[in-house]
């Protein structure tokens, strides 16, 4: 099996580390060989990426023409979306309909920031001396942009559109578990005729991340992941004066409240949870009912759980592939279990699937479980995979305690036919998204972070992009 290098400078190299293996989880054979970043090639990642700051052929460009390159990359990428959506399920196991819908989404993303600044402004502001008096906005400088494995195709799009639109440049290291996409918008890239050095993809495991982190010569660090591993950088950055951008755990809570449609609520909180096997910070996996609809409710919720089909990926009938790993299969059986132990009722699913088709692959059924409070780790700790806890409430006041307590504070769904109770409640649940009578609808031009331990700063939309700018106020004497 050829080994896959990754790529500094518009150059391919295979690097001083350790080659690691991507697998495909659907049914554990290797998929690609793919080469590992030594401390030295990191260096030259960041060599190359802060010589191409300051390369006029960079630098120099005038906002539509570095928003020409940006739509350039969302047309590869629109013209190679099959491609690339076989690469992340291969990767990480997602279906492929899901992988197709996402690597869609990535083209969009690409042609918005283009058209952000192509259309991007400074300000001037009113003038209170002899000076007129303005805002314009630099680019921060070097970013390391590290990625998770749950979807790199949108997660990684996200990244390199809105630290490239604001004229920056990058080093972005994607997940070991998954790292061909990165691979793949490396090669768009070049394509796609960004000068040598904008951008960088190494590739490695968490020391590869750390030493990226720490590496004087980056300015900026733009993390998606865990909140333990958040934590960490924040801490790495502090000592240095680096500003990060944070995008990190959740547990959030879905709720359904007694004059919500009972029609359509049920099958919305199983496609929050369910959906690409729960591997995703959104995730509604704390389902909150009020107590008079709780056993109508549940019966639909289990029947809309149990129509959540396993299956190979590429299967046009699956509902939902495997787990990214067999290690992380493991863990979500492990919280499972730990639910078991502190008096939970597994309602649906809660077992390792059997059969031939299952005995290769990392599967993981569509999970329910009942009879626990909110204060168990159950319900407290991000479990990252298809396991939905539903807790009944009394009433609204009593719902917003149980809600907001938690370190997470990500996002957060409601149903109610109630538009005042919408809008109170809404106001007041500690999250950075609220969905109401709908859940995991995205857009790329609205802003998306967390509260509290989910996160620092804000990605997606207009100030994705001035996230990674630096504003400077000018004064232009005229008296």
């Amino acid at each position: 099996m050829d080994l896959h290098p990754f790529m500094i400078g518009n150059q391919w190299r295979e690097g001083q580390g350790t080659p690691f293996v991507s697998v495909n989880p659907s049914d554990g054979t290797e998929v690609a060989w793919i080469a590992g970043a030594g401390s030295a090639d990191i260096d030259d990642a960041v060599k190359a990426a802060r010589a191409a700051l300051g390369n006029p052929a960079w630098a120099g460009l005038k906002h539509h023409e570095r928003a020409a390159l940006l739509y350039r990359m969302a047309d590869l990428v629109g013209a190679n979306v099959e491609r690339l959506a076989r690469v992340q399920m291969e990767d990480n196991g997602k279906t492929f309909a899901e992988c197709l819908s996402q690597a869609k989404s990535a083209a969009a993303t690409f042609r918005y920031y283009g058209a952000a600044c192509e259309t991007f402004e400074s300000e001037l502001t009113t003038q209170r001396g002899p000076s007129v008096t303005m805002t314009v906005y630099e680019p921060v400088g070097v970013i390391a942009a590290i990625t998770p494995w749950n979807s790199p195709l949108t997660l990684e799009a996200q990244k390199l559109a809105p630290i490239l639109a604001a004229g920056n440049t990058v080093v972005l290291k994607p997940s070991e578990v998954t790292p061909r996409i990165a691979l793949e918008y490396a090669r768009l890239a070049i394509e796609a005729g960004f000068p040598a050095g904008v951008v960088n993809v190494v590739t490695g495991a968490a020391d590869v991340g750390r030493t990226l982190v720490e590496h004087a010569g980056v300015d900026m660090v733009s993390f998606t992941g865990g909140t333990s591993a958040g934590r960490a950088i924040a801490a790495t950055a502090g000592r240095r004066l680096k500003p990060v951008v944070l995008e990190l755990g959740g547990k959030s809570p879905h709720i359904v409240f007694a004059d919500a449609d009972l029609r359509k609520a049920p099958k919305s909180v199983a496609d929050g949870i369910f959906s690409g096997g729960g591997q995703s910070c959104i995730a509604g996996s704390r389902v909150f009912v009020e107590a008079s609809i709780f056993q109508p409710f549940m019966e639909a919720f289990q029947a809309a759980a149990q129509g959540y089909t396993l299956g190979t990926p590429d299967h046009p009938s699956t509902r939902m592939g495997p787990m990214v790993s067999f290690n992380h299969r493991d863990h979500v059986a492990r919280a499972v279990e730990l639910a078991r132990e502190e008096g939970g009722q597994v309602l649906v699913g809660g077992d390792l699937p059997t059969g031939e088709a299952f005995r290769n692959g990392a599967y993981y059924p569509a999970t329910v479980i009942s009879g626990v409070t909110n204060q168990s780790r159950v319900c407290q700790q991000e479990i990252f995979g298809p396991v939905a806890v539903v807790l009944p409430f009394d009433n609204e006041s009593d719902l917003i305690e149980q809600a907001n307590d938690t370190e997470f504070g990500l996002a957060a769904g409601l149903w109610t036919s109630d538009f005042a109770k919408a809008w109170r409640v809404a106001r007041a649940i500690q999250a950075g998204t609220v969905w109401i009578n709908t859940y995991k609808e995205t857009s790329i031009s609205t802003s998306f972070g967390g509260f509290k331990q989910s996160g620092l700063g804000r990605e997606k939309g207009l100030n994705g992009m001035r996230t990674y700018m630096e504003p400077k106020g000018l004064y232009w004497h005229v008296g």
